[in-house]
């Protein structure tokens, strides 16, 4: 068997799906008949390695000194046979194949446990009589977690269940250190994974490899594959990309580099990755390159012919999850919180709406380079297509769109096809907490599968908010929350802590917002990020903007994204890392939020100066949005049932229109004058969302009044019209 490319995720990324890179490029591939192969070598390793077998081989491995280890790392040595007979059948239950072991977990004496099981949470709050299920995974996580700290400990200090050797790559301006590690011997892990790769390739005989290096933590398992390659299989061609090439490699000197990947390609990959293949064929010259580094000489140099362009978003075909085993991935519950679960529990197909960022405009993002700044939406048609052909392909019907931020107007559309050809999904996407996120735009979003949203708050404080352009305000976000949460759709917020000039009133300020949108329950899900200044952010670019100074203006050889900066304005904000943390910990529990501040922090704090009602005020205050006449009226409900009835009162008489809507949960009845009530049934049936075309409020304004009908404004915003959105009725 001879395969053109082999296209790898080293070690390690998510456990419970794929990353979607490979499967991206290997559906474009299929666009362009060149065969390839991909693999979660990642993925490959966990299955390898938490098996018996591996266990066995890693109590093996570790130096008979036990008095050398922490407490806990002998207990878990002494323990070795009880992890030896219950691995296997915990990793059957996390990969979903065995689930009434969950009854069996639960009961607490199947599985050894060591510290992590200190920490636990109380498990009857968290997940209630019924949650069995969920509570053996989160049990099982923790066992799982356990083993890894004995791994760390004594075996790789690299090791990592989302990341491998992270600090390696993480700010590596010089190839130095990273260039030291790989010369020397193998680690435990580096054997399972060389042994992995060297049965795969002695299978796919493959003309090139391309490895794809997201992050920091996938740097340094890619470096150990390609130099296995460089010893072993020198006539294979490897080339690197990848999320960290694109944002770290960009100015990449270091010609060392090269002893280890023939290839590095910046951007997306579809274009450069074809036009390496051609090369290796030998149908174009190395100048027909694009977006390349090679090493010449004793030098990089950057190939970028201008004779071949990108691929538009609608070309590069359906993402291709085949190859990968997407029935061993293996699900866990890291935090007992529905929302932040998302990322390591289930399994995700992966999809983009759009190339690029329709904001692009937030002064901390690498908005200058190309994945963020060239914005190119899909179609909602196209979109669809590849959705119902990712279902066929995989068998599974959860998706995550992982754009920078989906845009609204897409998602609209979206969720109305979605709608309209009777898919059956789940889905949750990034986006911007845009004030166009209405109540009826929310709950369009949720029949169509939607489940959660994820979105950047970053600090909240409405001076640092406009300082990052971020076009938000905190009033704003609460807003929105309030809808997509009382849509039943699921809020985490991206955070952050230490923006340039960001003051210690600030920092605590923006805690208290956080948390009283904790305790108002429109924020489910959270999580602080550190500022960190790149170089291709407009704070990176232009620092004396915004007050902050370089460290160094010189440029290191190898990876130069993140700069080391001073902030003479700003608070020390390392003071408030491990508060942060764990006032956020408890909130995302439903538990902490009557303690003072200052619980949560060692050092003095400044008093918070926003009122302790400030997010209940801004919700309870009433919101009215008259519909524009251009927006959309959508009728997702079922046929109404109307009847004619008699009202008389003190000896009156005049006739009403009772309309009866039955939806999924209740019978919806609503009373209106005889002629309203008999437009308004059959008009129902005009705006359904199965219509191509969709109706605007001013074609429903004049539908009414040709009808020889008044008042359409006081029919229309009057209680009963109004109460409608619960079955259905929505102005999106």
């Amino acid at each position: 068997m001879s395969t053109t490319v082999y296209l790898i995720t080293p070690p390690f990324t998510q456990l419970n799906t794929p990353y979607p890179a490979t499967a991206y490029l290997k559906g474009f591939f299929n666009t362009r008949n060149i065969s390839s192969f991909q693999s979660d070598l990642g993925l490959e390793v966990i299955l390898e390695l938490f098996s018996k077998k591996g266990i066995q081989e890693l109590f093996n491995a570790i130096p008979a000194d036990t008095g050398a280890y922490s407490e806990n790392a002998r207990r878990i040595i002494a323990l070795q046979d009880d992890y030896l007979n219950t691995i296997e059948s915990v990793v059957r239950f996390m990969q979903g194949s065995d689930p009434s072991l969950a009854h069996l977990i639960c009961k607490r004496n199947f599985l050894p446990e060591a510290s992590r099981f200190r920490q636990l949470d109380d498990l009857v709050w968290a997940f209630g009589a019924m949650g069995v299920h969920d509570k053996a995974k989160h049990l099982a996580t923790l066992y799982l977690e356990d083993l890894s700290d004995l791994i760390k400990e004594c075996v790789d200090e690299h090791f990592g269940f989302s990341r491998y050797a992270e600090r390696l790559g993480r700010s590596a301006s010089s190839f130095d250190e990273l260039h030291q590690a790989l010369s020397l011997k193998y680690t435990f892990i580096d054997r399972i994974l060389i042994g992995i790769l060297e049965r795969q390739v002695t299978r796919l005989n493959p003309e090139l490899v391309a490895v794809s290096v997201p992050f920091p933590g996938n740097l340094y398992a890619a470096f150990r594959c390609a130099q296995w390659f460089k010893k072993n299989a020198p006539s294979i061609k490897v080339a690197m990309g990848g999320g960290f090439a694109n944002t770290e490699l960009r100015s990449l000197k270091d010609v060392r580099v090269f002893d280890f990947f023939d290839f590095i390609t910046l951007d997306d990959g579809e274009a450069p990755l074809e036009n390496l293949v051609k090369f290796i064929n030998g149908t174009i010259s190395k100048e027909g390159l694009k977006r390349t580094f090679i090493a010449e000489g004793n030098e990089v140099v950057y190939i970028d012919s201008t004779a071949c362009g990108d691929y538009k978003q609608g070309q590069v075909g359906t993402p291709d999850y085949s190859d990968l085993l997407l029935d061993k991935y293996i699900s866990a519950i890291e935090v007992i919180n529905p929302m932040h679960s998302l990322w390591s529990n289930g399994r995700w197909n992966k999809l983009t709406m759009a190339h690029g960022c329709y904001w692009g405009k937030c002064t901390f993002c690498d908005i200058s380079l190309d994945y963020i700044k060239r914005y190119e939406p899909l179609t909602a048609s196209v979109l669809c297509d590849r959705i119902v052909e990712i279902i066929a392909q995989t068998g599974e019907t959860g998706f995550h769109f992982v754009d920078e931020a989906a845009p609204p107007a897409l998602m609209r559309s979206l969720a109305l096809e979605i709608i309209r050809r009777k898919i059956t999904i789940s889905w949750w996407a990034n986006i911007r907490f845009e004030k166009s996120f209405t109540r009826d735009f929310c709950l369009l979003l949720a029949a169509s599968g939607c489940i959660g949203v994820s979105g950047g708050l970053e600090v909240a404080s409405d001076r640092l908010l406009e300082l990052i352009q971020k076009g938000i305000t905190v009033a704003q976000v609460a807003r929105v929350n309030k809808h997509f949460t009382e849509a039943g759709i699921m809020v985490h917020a991206y955070l952050m802590y230490g923006f340039p000039t960001q003051t210690a009133q600030e920092t605590i300020d923006s805690l208290e917002m956080v948390r009283q949108m904790f305790q108002a329950g429109i924020l489910q899900s959270a999580f602080w990020h550190r500022f960190a200044m790149t170089a291709h952010s407009p704070v990176g670019m232009y620092p004396d903007q915004f007050k902050v100074k370089k460290e160094s203006e010189e440029l290191g050889a190898f990876a130069n994204n993140d700069i080391v900066h001073l902030d003479p304005t700003g608070a020390d904000h390392e003071l408030y890392a491990e508060g942060l943390r764990k006032s956020l910990l408890n909130y995302m529990h439903g538990v902490g939020f009557d303690l003072p501040l200052q619980k949560w922090f060692e050092d003095k704090i400044p008093k918070t100066k926003i009122a302790p009602d400030y997010i209940t005020s801004l919700l309870s205050e009433a919101e009215y949005q008259q519909a524009r006449p251009a927006s959309k009226v959508v009728w997702l409900g079922c046929k109404p049932e109307v009847a004619v009835v008699t009202k008389s009162k003190k000896g009156e008489q005049w006739e009403l229109a009772s309309i009866d809507i039955f939806s999924k949960k209740e019978t919806v009845n609503i009373k209106t004058g005889k002629e309203q009530g008999i437009w308004l049934a059959g008009v129902l049936e005009k705006l359904s969302v199965n219509n191509s075309a969709l109706w605007t409020m001013a074609d429903l304004k004049a539908d009414y009044e040709q009808a020889g009908l008044e008042d359409f404004e006081l029919f229309w915003e009057n209680k009963p019209v109004n109460t409608l959105y619960k079955a259905g009725l929505l102005v999106v």
